[in-house]
């Protein structure tokens, strides 16, 4: 059921608002339950057992650390300094024996399933080909929405246990938390904190929040099917025989996968945000106007951004202040100078976090070369700095003026348009291959033979413009929502109706087009 359906639009949407809104306060909450598990079970059949498994584990998970929280607090009035310091040691060991035993099964589950091919592959390459033993390659189904359902259920529990909140002990609320349909299927990567409540208190009828989700919703759709699926049309006929293309074809190739890839993953967002906002629940933002930034490091907190502080949260600072760590850290404070002191860790610490980020993309050794890709460049950015510095200053170049501002953000953008081939080419051998066509053979050819027609281009360019005035907008802190809301009626409403017809007549579906899958569902 994707969620620029009309199935998902106009019944599954309509029809679960209707109910929430015809059922008493207290039990709007199991409206939103059913019809979560409704939409799992509709879009992945029996596979729904691996959710509603991880929701079991972590639920009983960060009641057992709270029942060990509540001993010590009941146990060391009687005790002294030293016993109080043994106890606590003691049941510090207890908690990390139940974090790590929820790790076992739930990032257990998601690494069998997700990547246990690639490292088949790998370890017959390896070693089992001298041994002459080869391990099988299956072929698994992923349940959907794993990747990113994992990572909210591993961050509820080790927030448990570093003490950020207590165990829930309302079973529906954690499941709901879990499975909540808006976000299942690609994100945002929310924390149990941020909207759990939201989803289990009921909120009664909201014509702001109504027609401000609606409006997210229209503008998801029109970034999705009249920008993102006309791009992927020109995208598909390149990257499809890349051999048979150099030049402009493959330079325009990969900023309109660029542009693809932004324009219906955001554009999901704003329909998944959306979604949830007409139930007034208020999801976290994933992007800011990533291609505004400066820096690849700027780009990352701009893009995704839910899993970048994800990734922070439970994998840098996990690294960061892990003991075998700490001894790094005073290592190379005692053998280095001040200004490596300070690198290495955080740059080492940072090495994790892009393993990860690759890896998190697909079981691939293209996207785990991904994960490096930008890592050595925010390494090399962070040791360069002062290079960089003293470069300025002998030809006097002024950080804050215009120009170099729009050096840095083009500059920011060819970087991860590289990054983008990476991620879209079938391996990292037509990645390279395509890179080295981008400096050869200049011709052109009609439109035709890139499965474009002229019509096609002009929405794509008037649909980035629009895109990007409205960036530009927002970069001024100008909410344009709220701009439209304050409107007479009929002008409000003409907007509303206007954008409406653009999605119906301008989108890029039905006879000369096919449905385009969300790229990010795959991970």
């Amino acid at each position: 059921m994707s969620y620029t359906s009309f199935s998902y639009l106009l019944f599954f949407l309509g029809i679960t608002y209707v109910l929430y809104t015809l059922f008493p306060k207290k039990y709007k909450y199991i409206v939103l339950l059913c019809m979560s598990y409704l939409f799992y079970i509709v879009s992945s059949s029996w596979l729904i057992v691996f959710i509603v498994l991880t929701t079991f584990i972590i639920y009983f998970s960060a009641i057992w650390i709270d029942k060990i929280n509540s001993i010590f607090i009941d146990v060391k009035k009687n005790l002294n300094r030293d016993e109080k310091k043994n106890l606590k040691n003691k049941l510090l060991w207890q908690k990390k024996a139940v974090v790590c035993v929820m790790l076992f099964f739930c990032l257990g589950a998601l690494i069998f399933l997700k990547y246990y091919n690639l490292f088949s592959e790998i370890l017959n390459f390896v070693i089992f080909q001298h041994i002459h033993l080869e391990l099988p390659y299956l072929k698994l189904l992923l349940p959907l929405g794993i990747s990113f359902y994992t990572l909210q259920a591993i961050s509820y529990v080790i927030d448990v246990y570093r003490g950020k909140y207590k165990a829930d002990y309302c079973l529906p609320r954690v499941a709901l938390y879990l499975v909540f349909f808006p976000t299942i299927v690609e994100g945002p990567i929310g924390r149990y904190d941020e909207y759990a409540y939201q989803l289990y208190e009921g909120h009664s009828f909201h014509y702001e929040n109504l027609t401000f989700g609606c409006q997210l919703i229209l503008w998801g759709l029109f970034k999705k099917l009249v920008i993102a699926d006309r791009a992927n049309l020109f995208v598909n006929v390149v990257f499809k025989s890349p051999q048979d293309y150099a030049g402009f074809a493959v330079i325009f190739s990969i900023i309109f996968y660029t542009i693809q890839i932004y324009t219906e993953f955001s554009g999901c967002m704003d329909i998944v945000r959306g979604s949830a906002q007409i139930f007034s629940v208020h999801l976290p933002q994933n992007f800011k106007q990533p291609f505004f930034s400066k820096s690849i490091n700027e780009f990352w907190q701009r893009w995704h951004m839910t899993l970048g502080t994800w990734l922070r949260d439970y994998v840098f600072y996990s690294v960061s202040l892990s003991q075998p760590f700490k001894k790094f850290n005073q290592l190379v404070k005692n053998h280095c100078n001040g200004y490596l002191s300070k690198l290495l860790p955080a740059t080492t610490a940072l090495f994790f976090v892009w393993i990860c980020n690759g890896l998190w993309h697909g079981a691939s050794i293209k996207y785990i070369v991904y994960g490096m890709y930008y890592y050595v460049l925010m390494v090399l950015g962070m040791f360069l700095e002062p290079v960089f510095i003293k470069v300025m200053k002998i030809f006097h170049i002024h950080k804050e003026t215009q120009y170099f501002r729009v050096f840095q953000i083009i500059r920011t953008c060819i970087l991860v348009n590289i990054g983008m081939l990476i991620f879209r080419a079938k391996d990292l051998t037509t990645a390279w291959n395509m890179f080295l066509s981008c400096f050869r053979d200049f011709s052109l050819q009609p439109l035709s033979s890139y499965g474009l027609r002229l019509s096609d281009l002009l929405m794509i360019v008037c649909g980035v413009v629009i895109v990007f005035i409205v960036g530009v907008l927002k970069e001024k802190g100008v909410s344009i929502r709220e701009t439209i809301a304050k409107r007479n009626i009929v002008l409000r409403w003409t907007v509303y109706f206007a954008a409406l017809f653009i999605v119906i007549i301008l989108g890029a579906y039905g006879r000369g087009y096919d449905a385009v899958s969300f790229i990010y569902a795959q991970f």
